[in-house]
Protein backbone atom coordinates (compact mmCIF):
# COMPACT_ATOMS: atom_id res chain seq x y z
CA UNK A 1 0.00 0.00 0.00
CA UNK A 2 1.77 3.06 -1.21
CA UNK A 3 1.65 5.59 1.69
CA UNK A 4 -0.46 8.81 2.16
CA UNK A 5 -0.98 11.33 4.59
CA UNK A 6 -4.55 10.82 3.95
CA UNK A 7 -4.63 7.32 4.67
CA UNK A 8 -5.50 6.71 8.44
CA UNK A 9 -4.51 3.12 9.40
CA UNK A 10 -2.24 1.12 7.17
CA UNK A 11 0.06 -1.86 7.43
CA UNK A 12 3.69 -1.29 8.53
CA UNK A 13 6.70 -3.65 8.82
CA UNK A 14 8.06 -2.80 12.17
CA UNK A 15 11.30 -2.79 13.84
CA UNK A 16 12.01 -2.84 17.75
CA UNK A 17 15.13 -1.16 18.87
CA UNK A 18 16.33 -0.99 22.30
CA UNK A 19 16.06 2.42 24.38
CA UNK A 20 16.38 4.23 20.72
CA UNK A 21 13.07 7.17 20.10
CA UNK A 22 13.05 8.38 16.40
CA UNK A 23 11.46 11.24 16.03
CA UNK A 24 9.79 13.47 12.86
CA UNK A 25 12.38 15.08 11.18
CA UNK A 26 15.43 13.22 12.34
CA UNK A 27 18.02 10.98 11.38
CA UNK A 28 18.52 7.44 12.10
CA UNK A 29 21.30 5.18 11.01
CA UNK A 30 21.03 1.73 11.21
CA UNK A 31 23.30 -1.41 10.69
CA UNK A 32 21.33 -4.62 9.76
CA UNK A 33 22.73 -7.26 10.33
CA UNK A 34 19.86 -9.48 11.60
CA UNK A 35 18.80 -12.17 9.35
CA UNK A 36 14.96 -11.35 9.59
CA UNK A 37 15.51 -7.82 9.23
CA UNK A 38 17.38 -8.19 6.41
CA UNK A 39 14.32 -9.23 4.85
CA UNK A 40 12.16 -6.58 5.84
CA UNK A 41 14.99 -4.05 4.42
CA UNK A 42 14.63 -6.10 1.20
CA UNK A 43 11.01 -6.04 1.23
CA UNK A 44 11.16 -2.63 1.56
CA UNK A 45 13.76 -1.43 -0.81
CA UNK A 46 10.79 -2.60 -3.46
CA UNK A 47 8.15 -0.63 -1.84
CA UNK A 48 8.31 2.39 -0.34
CA UNK A 49 11.16 2.38 1.82
CA UNK A 50 9.05 2.74 4.66
CA UNK A 51 8.94 1.32 8.61
CA UNK A 52 8.04 2.00 11.70
CA UNK A 53 10.92 2.43 14.47
CA UNK A 54 9.20 1.17 18.02
CA UNK A 55 11.70 1.79 21.23
CA UNK A 56 11.90 -1.58 23.05
CA UNK A 57 12.62 -1.35 27.14
CA UNK A 58 14.89 -4.46 27.99
CA UNK A 59 14.24 -3.91 31.57
CA UNK A 60 10.54 -4.29 31.42
CA UNK A 61 10.92 -6.70 28.21
CA UNK A 62 8.12 -4.49 26.61
CA UNK A 63 7.50 -2.51 22.73
CA UNK A 64 6.12 0.71 22.91
CA UNK A 65 2.68 1.36 21.03
CA UNK A 66 3.50 4.32 20.04
CA UNK A 67 6.41 4.82 17.44
CA UNK A 68 7.52 6.80 14.45
CA UNK A 69 7.73 6.16 10.62
CA UNK A 70 11.10 6.11 9.35
CA UNK A 71 11.97 6.04 5.32
CA UNK A 72 15.37 4.82 4.08
CA UNK A 73 16.85 7.73 2.33
CA UNK A 74 20.50 6.00 1.96
CA UNK A 75 21.46 2.19 1.17
CA UNK A 76 24.46 0.55 1.37
CA UNK A 77 24.84 -3.64 1.09
CA UNK A 78 28.40 -4.89 2.30
CA UNK A 79 30.04 -8.09 0.83
CA UNK A 80 28.03 -10.39 3.43
CA UNK A 81 24.53 -9.08 2.83
CA UNK A 82 24.50 -6.82 6.04
CA UNK A 83 22.86 -3.45 5.20
CA UNK A 84 23.59 0.05 6.40
CA UNK A 85 21.31 2.26 5.69
CA UNK A 86 20.68 6.19 6.63
CA UNK A 87 16.88 6.76 7.21
CA UNK A 88 14.89 9.60 8.22
CA UNK A 89 11.82 10.63 10.78
CA UNK A 90 8.24 11.17 9.27
CA UNK A 91 5.00 10.35 10.52
CA UNK A 92 4.01 9.16 13.99
CA UNK A 93 2.00 6.10 14.47
CA UNK A 94 0.18 4.23 17.34
CA UNK A 95 0.30 0.28 16.74
CA UNK A 96 -3.56 -0.63 17.00
CA UNK A 97 -2.88 -4.60 16.68
CA UNK A 98 -0.02 -6.84 15.54
CA UNK A 99 -0.98 -8.68 11.91
CA UNK A 100 2.01 -10.92 11.58
CA UNK A 101 4.72 -12.30 13.90
CA UNK A 102 7.05 -14.04 11.61
CA UNK A 103 9.73 -13.60 9.38
CA UNK A 104 9.30 -10.36 10.91
CA UNK A 105 6.69 -8.39 12.68
CA UNK A 106 4.07 -6.31 10.86
CA UNK A 107 1.61 -3.90 12.79
CA UNK A 108 -2.03 -2.30 11.65
CA UNK A 109 -1.14 1.52 12.88
CA UNK A 110 -2.76 5.00 12.65
CA UNK A 111 -0.89 8.14 12.33
CA UNK A 112 -1.11 10.35 15.51
CA UNK A 113 -0.35 14.30 15.16
CA UNK A 114 -0.56 17.27 17.51
CA UNK A 115 -3.91 18.21 18.25
CA UNK A 116 -4.64 21.84 16.90
CA UNK A 117 -4.69 24.74 19.57
CA UNK A 118 -5.28 28.25 19.24
CA UNK A 119 -2.43 28.80 22.18
CA UNK A 120 0.94 30.79 20.55
CA UNK A 121 3.75 28.48 21.29
CA UNK A 122 6.10 30.61 20.24
CA UNK A 123 7.01 32.16 23.46
CA UNK A 124 7.23 28.79 24.59
CA UNK A 125 9.83 27.67 21.69
CA UNK A 126 11.69 31.19 21.96
CA UNK A 127 12.11 29.97 25.89
CA UNK A 128 13.31 26.08 24.97
CA UNK A 129 16.08 27.48 22.51
CA UNK A 130 17.49 30.20 25.22
CA UNK A 131 17.34 27.26 28.10
CA UNK A 132 19.13 25.00 25.40
CA UNK A 133 21.45 27.70 24.54
CA UNK A 134 22.67 28.60 28.18
CA UNK A 135 23.16 25.03 28.92
CA UNK A 136 25.52 24.89 25.66
CA UNK A 137 27.38 28.07 26.57
CA UNK A 138 27.85 26.30 30.43
CA UNK A 139 29.03 23.24 29.28
CA UNK A 140 31.41 24.67 26.96
CA UNK A 141 32.98 26.66 30.33
CA UNK A 142 33.01 23.51 32.91
CA UNK A 143 34.63 21.61 29.64
CA UNK A 144 37.21 23.84 28.41
CA UNK A 145 35.98 22.84 24.95
CA UNK A 146 34.61 25.03 22.02
CA UNK A 147 30.53 23.78 22.19
CA UNK A 148 28.54 25.33 19.72
CA UNK A 149 24.93 24.94 18.81
CA UNK A 150 24.07 23.71 14.98
CA UNK A 151 23.39 26.23 12.54
CA UNK A 152 20.03 24.82 11.18
CA UNK A 153 18.48 24.46 14.42
CA UNK A 154 14.36 24.01 13.79
CA UNK A 155 12.99 27.53 14.07
CA UNK A 156 8.91 25.93 13.87
CA UNK A 157 7.99 25.25 17.58
CA UNK A 158 7.05 21.50 17.00
CA UNK A 159 9.95 20.79 14.77
CA UNK A 160 11.76 22.42 17.22
CA UNK A 161 10.04 20.45 20.35
CA UNK A 162 11.56 17.18 17.99
CA UNK A 163 15.29 18.36 17.73
CA UNK A 164 15.40 18.76 21.56
CA UNK A 165 13.97 15.71 22.31
CA UNK A 166 15.67 13.85 20.11
CA UNK A 167 18.70 15.20 21.60
CA UNK A 168 18.10 14.36 25.51
CA UNK A 169 20.66 11.45 25.47
CA UNK A 170 20.39 8.75 27.90
CA UNK A 171 16.55 9.54 28.74
CA UNK A 172 14.76 7.16 26.64
CA UNK A 173 11.32 6.74 28.88
CA UNK A 174 11.95 10.52 28.64
CA UNK A 175 12.31 10.91 25.14
CA UNK A 176 9.24 8.23 24.64
CA UNK A 177 7.02 9.95 26.79
CA UNK A 178 7.44 13.01 24.49
CA UNK A 179 7.22 11.57 21.66
CA UNK A 180 3.70 10.16 22.49
CA UNK A 181 2.57 13.75 23.32
CA UNK A 182 0.14 15.06 21.11
CA UNK A 183 0.49 18.70 22.40
CA UNK A 184 2.93 21.09 21.35
CA UNK A 185 3.18 23.42 24.63
CA UNK A 186 2.96 20.46 26.69
CA UNK A 187 6.28 18.54 25.15
CA UNK A 188 8.07 22.33 24.91
CA UNK A 189 6.65 22.72 29.03
CA UNK A 190 8.86 20.00 29.65
CA UNK A 191 11.78 20.37 27.83
CA UNK A 192 11.69 24.13 29.59
CA UNK A 193 11.83 22.01 32.90
CA UNK A 194 14.62 19.36 32.23
CA UNK A 195 16.69 22.67 30.20
CA UNK A 196 16.36 24.97 33.14
CA UNK A 197 17.19 21.76 35.75
CA UNK A 198 20.27 20.86 33.63
CA UNK A 199 21.33 24.95 33.13
CA UNK A 200 20.99 24.93 37.04
CA UNK A 201 23.25 21.94 37.83
CA UNK A 202 25.68 23.63 35.02
CA UNK A 203 25.94 26.63 37.04
CA UNK A 204 26.21 25.87 40.14
CA UNK A 205 29.54 23.42 38.95
CA UNK A 206 30.69 26.74 36.95
CA UNK A 207 30.64 28.58 40.02
CA UNK A 208 32.51 25.64 42.24
CA UNK A 209 34.86 25.64 39.52
CA UNK A 210 35.79 28.88 39.56
CA UNK A 211 35.89 29.09 43.28
CA UNK A 212 38.44 26.00 42.95
CA UNK A 213 40.83 28.49 40.51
Amino acid sequence: MAFSSSIAVRELPLFPLPEVVLFPGRPLPLHIFEYRYRIMMNTIMESDRRFGVLMFDPVQGKTSAVGCCAEIIHFQRLPDDRMKILTLGQQRFRVLEYVREKPYRVGLVEWIQDHPTEKDVRPLAAEVEQQLRDVVRLSAKLTDQNIELPEDIPTLPIELSYWVASNLYGVASEQQAMLEMQDTATRLEREVEILTSTRNHLAARTVLKDALK
